[in-house]
């Protein structure tokens, strides 16, 4: 079995604001080990989502870990002090995430 399939789903959520003073939350999700790993390994593809739009390239796809930027938005700010995470809960699951001691 891959190591990466072992790792627990994380989910981070990033607080968003533009200028025109919208919010909302930029959520990420992918494997990692610790809380820390997981918003370290979302801001890690979010730089790589900018960079590639910035150069005119195409956002890269998913890594074998899972995390992705599915697109990027000009003009939106992200609060990575802010961010949260946690493991990813699906809403879809008969499991629940307060079942299981984070």
């Amino acid at each position: 079995m891959d190591v990466m399939t072992l790792l627990p789903l994380y989910e981070v959520d990033v607080p968003i604001r533009n200028s025109a003073g919208l919010r909302g939350v930029h959520v990420f999700t992918g494997r990692a080990d610790s809380r820390s790993a997981a918003v370290r390994l979302a801001h890690e593809v979010y730089d790589q989502a900018r960079a590639a739009q910035q150069a005119g390239l195409e956002i890269p796809s998913g890594r074998p870990d899972g995390w992705a930027a599915r697109g990027y938005r000009p003009g939106w700010e992200l609060d990575w002090k802010a961010a949260t995470a946690g493991h990813w809960n699906d809403p879809y699951s008969r499991v629940r995430v307060s079942d299981f001691d984070l």
